[in-house]
């Protein structure tokens, strides 16, 4: 999540530039049985100080996998320390598809904890939006917006302002739930989960700030239920 954290891998690097097609509604089910899921994001979406195996989108692609028989197929496009300009530069040089059947999005700690003005977020993240859905076949059910985790509750926050950083979490997901609402795009809110990181230490990965495998667990028991629709 936070950018004094080496770890700049990119999970799958993004393909060649592909220009995003106007297409129908999604999601397609290919002759193969292979769905198609993008998570976009940061270290949250990563799932840094986890294995790879217990990040949200990897344990999202297994439960669908279980739960519906076929191939999901996961691109991820995220790095620790990003912020929205980074991912949105990320997005535009290309992904490996033209469209995906699922879409996740989760961005904007960074933006908070390097002190960026509020109103970045507010121009950039609508921009991650639009892109988010013209990947997800251009419909906007194809998208999830999910909440981004509160690290105010975590041993590393410990000593900050952590009541500041609650606030300005709150204010950056009241505006992403808003303009996700507004787009017709669902909204998950997994910071609650997240603010049970002190009382419940096993929600904590052994780095004291990002989200256990436990955790992670948690979010997909909320998206699951969310995004199996998408697939019916």
């Amino acid at each position: 999540m936070l950018v004094y954290e080496p770890v700049m891998e990119m999970i799958l690097e993004p393909g060649s530039t592909t220009p995003i097609p106007n297409e129908i509604p999604g999601p397609h089910l290919n002759e193969s049985g292979t769905y198609h899921y993008l998570a976009l994001g940061d270290s949250y979406t990563i799932g840094a100080s986890v294995e790879r195996a217990a990040s949200f989108p990897i344990q999202l692609k297994a439960r669908l996998e279980k739960g519906l028989k076929v191939e999901v197929n996961t691109e991820i496009i995220a790095v620790t320390g990003w912020t929205t300009d980074n991912l949105l530069n990320a997005v535009n040089r290309g992904t490996q598809l033209p469209s995906y059947d699922l879409v996740t999005l989760l961005i904007g700690v960074n933006n908070q904890y390097q002190g960026k003005p509020f109103r970045v977020y507010t121009k950039e993240f609508p921009l991650l939006l639009e892109l988010a859905i013209e990947l997800a076949y251009g419909n906007p059910k194809n998208v999830v917006v999910i909440s981004i985790p509160d690290y105010a509750f975590t041993p590393f926050a410990q000593g900050r302002n952590t009541d500041k950083i609650s606030k300005e979490i709150d204010e950056y997901n009241a505006f992403a739930e808003s303009t996700a609402l507004q787009n017709g795009v669902p909204f998950v809110n997994i910071t609650d989960i997240t603010r049970n990181g002190l009382s419940n230490p096993e929600l904590v990965a052994s780095d004291g700030l990002h989200p256990s495998g436990v955790a992670y667990k948690r979010f997909v028991d909320v998206l699951y239920p969310i995004v199996l629709p998408i697939f019916d």
